[in-house]
Order: structure tokens, then sequence, then C-alpha cells
């Protein structure tokens, strides 16, 4: 391991929690194509597959920045392994269900629950947050990191779930990514030295984290960047089965995510200078830029190519994105702040997966890919408009105004004057 990154766990307990924190978040890749594969084996139902899908998808964009304000307040263990259970309890639900072949209502309503699990992305950076604040060179090696963890989990996540749900029992895919969440959220929880510090009362002043400006700006680009990622998922697999290779998709789509954790390594070991919202906007302009040459792609292999390329501006925009949330956002509400951008993209990948899907059946496969092109183009639209916003210097965000206010009145009432 570079000593970047080797530095960035030299620090007691980072190891713990980086493991853990991975190993609960491989559901994220594994729940909902799981649950495509499950009810496609069991019922043939490619539209109900899709429909649970997306209820779920949904459900985690509502209730996931609602979890993670209650993690903001209380903490991580008070708050995340009792909403774990009552997930689990929920897959637990659909999978009998889906056994028993009970009515489709029962699905939908187990599915939707499922969608209050908990944001282990969020909950891990923020405790890289609280580690290495005020230390920007090792906190973006440590959001790297993070960034190729994720790469991973959608790399493997979606093989082992299809795998398990094709090779032994139709519900196994999912079973084991309930598994993995139940696992990595109790590990996380019980390692409380790296516990980010509550904030029961600041926690709920001023509402919303979604309130600054800058977080706007970054969650409405997320949901077009979701878009992106949404669409093409759907558009390959499509593209593949054209070909005559629908297996390849998932090395294809495989491909996509290795670019964008080569990227994000690599984006570990740098240490650019100049303003994080510039270099976001570039990172976004780079994203739409590489999607033009999926238009182009007549075949498998130069589409895996087209698709590695296009996953090198990933991780590096991802890494970027958070540390714009941690400037932005109040420290009281870093990890609701962090899940608002996972919700921006959760809501895009539902929207670039039925805009795909439609464009797929009208137009075929290969035309479809003007979906994420166009999404990639309403993303550079919004950061262009928002990058005012995004400007803002370090010492005025408004989590740093909420400190210096609070600074100056513990100062004035214990008889001092504040400096200026």
């Amino acid at each position: 391991m570079p000593s970047p990154y080797r530095a960035i766990f030299a620090a007691p307990g980072t190891r713990s929690f980086s493991v853990a924190g991975f190993i609960g978040r491989m559901p994220l890749s594994m729940m909902g194509i799981g649950i495509v594969t499950m009810i496609s084996q069991v019922t043939g139902r490619y539209g109900l597959a899709g429909a649970l899908s997306a209820t779920m998808a949904m459900a985690a964009a509502v209730l996931g920045p609602q979890v993670s304000r209650l993690v903001d307040r209380y903490g991580q263990r008070r708050v995340l392994r009792p909403v774990t259970l009552v997930s689990v309890a929920a897959a637990a639900g659909l999978l009998i269900c889906v056994q028993q072949g009970l009515p489709d209502w029962t699905l939908f309503v187990f599915t939707a629950v499922i969608g209050c699990v908990p944001s282990l992305g969020a909950m891990t950076r923020a405790r890289w947050a609280q580690i290495y604040h005020g230390e920007a060179r090792r906190l973006h090696t440590a959001y790297s990191w993070e960034s190729i963890v994720d790469e991973v989990c959608f790399i493997f996540g979606p093989i082992i779930s299809i795998g398990l749900s094709t090779i032994w029992f139709p519900e196994a895919g999912p079973l084991f990514a309930a598994v993995f969440l139940a696992v990595g959220v109790f590990w996380l929880t019980s390692l409380t030295a790296t516990e980010p510090t509550p904030h029961p009362h600041d926690g709920n002043s001023g509402g919303s984290a979604l309130r600054s400006p800058g977080l706007q700006v970054l969650a409405l680009a997320f949901v077009a960047t979701g878009a992106i990622f949404g669409s093409i998922d759907v558009v390959t697999v499509a593209f593949a089965e054209e070909q005559g290779s629908k297996a390849a998709a998932s090395l294809v789509l495989a491909v996509y995510a290795l670019g964008s954790c080569l990227a994000g390594a690599v984006f570990g070991l740098l240490h650019l200078k100049g303003e994080p919202s510039r270099t976001w906007l570039v990172g976004v302009c780079a994203m739409a830029v590489s999607m033009i040459p999926l238009l182009l792609a007549g075949n498998l292999p130069l589409l895996a190519v087209a698709l590695f390329v296009a996953g090198l501006s990933i991780a590096p925009t991802m890494v970027t994105t958070m540390a714009l949330v941690e400037a932005h956002v109040p420290r009281t509400k870093l990890t609701e702040g962090m899940t608002w951008t996972g919700t921006g993209l959760a809501v895009g990948v539902a929207l670039g997966s039925s805009a795909a899907g439609w464009v797929v059946d009208a137009s075929g496969a290969e035309a479809a890919y003007v979906v994420p092109v166009v999404s990639g183009a309403l993303a550079v639209a919004v950061g262009l408009l928002g990058y005012r916003r995004l400007r803002r210097p370090v010492p005025t965000r408004e989590g740093q105004r909420e400190q210096y206010a609070d600074e100056a009145v513990d100062e004035h009432e214990g008889g001092e004057q504040p400096v200026a």
C-alpha cells in the first residue's frame, strides 16, 4: 500500500471500522440486483422485479437522510442498530412472501421498509472526518480510499448476488445481502472509540443540512450523475443481449467500476492545489464528455474500453464531492449532508433506469446511450449554474459561521470581547 494510504491507517481503530464499513456496504450493490434476480427467477415477471428494485431505491432516498440526521443527533450505535434490525426483518419478510407466493402488495410493503437501510459510506466517512479534521491531505486520501471501497463493492457485489441466486436458490442473493448488512453494522457500531461525537442539541437546530446552498447544488448534480449510472447499467445489459452475449454485461460493467477504482487509487496519492469547487466542476465535465464515445461503440470490446475510460472520472469527482460537503455543511450535520448526495444518486438511478428502458424499447440499445449523454449534460449545467455557491471559501461555510457565533457568545458571557 502506498505511503499516503498507510499513513491514514496509522490512527488507532481505522482498519477495523474500514473493514466493517466495507462488509456493511456490500448490500448497496447486492440487494437491488438480488431482488431483480430472485423475482425474475421465481415469477418470470421482469416488470415486477424492476418495480420492486425502484421501490427500494426511492424508499432509501427518502428514509436515508432521516436516519443519518438521527445519527448526527444521537450517535451511530443508538440509531444504526435498531434501524438495521428493522431493515433485516423486512428483508426476511420479503423472502418469505416470495417463497410462499403471497400477493404482490406484500412484496412492495416489505421492500419499501428495507429502504431504511443506513448509508454505511456516510458513516465511515464521518469517522474519517472526525479523526483527520483540519488535515486536508489525509482527509483527501481517506475519502479516496472510501471511493475505492465503493467501487470494489460494485465490482464484486452484483457477481456474488447474482451467482448465489442462480447457482444456489433464488432467495440467496438478498439473504446474504441482509447478512452482510447486519454483520457490518453491528461490528462498526461496536467500535465506539472512533464513533463521531453526537450533537443532540445542535443537530436539531437550523433544520435540515439540505438548507446549505452548496449542498443543494451537489445533491441536484448527483441526481443527474445517478441518471448516468442507472441508464448505463440498463442500456449495457440490453446492448450485450443484442450482441448475443447478455452474460458479458456484468464483465463490461465491472470494467467500468474498475476504471473508477484505479482512478480513485491514483487520485488519493495526489495533492492538487486550487479550489475544490473547480476540481469538482472539471470532474463533472470530464464525466459528461466521456459519455459521448458510448454512442460510437459498435461492439462489446469497444464498449468495454469506452466504459473503462468513462470510469476514470467517477471516483475523483466523488472524492471532491465529499470534501465539498465537509466544507459547506455544519459538522453537527455532516453525516446527513453526506447522505443527501447518496439520495441524489438513488433518485437519479431510478430516473435514469426508467428513461433508458423506455428508449431501449423504442429505439434499441445502441441509440439508448443518448440517455447518459443527456444526463451528463444536465450535470454540467447544474455545476455551471451553481458554481458560485460552491466557491465559498471554507472559513465562511455555514458550520464555521455557527462555530464562530457560539465562540462569540461564550466570550461575551465570559466578559471578554470577541476578537475580530
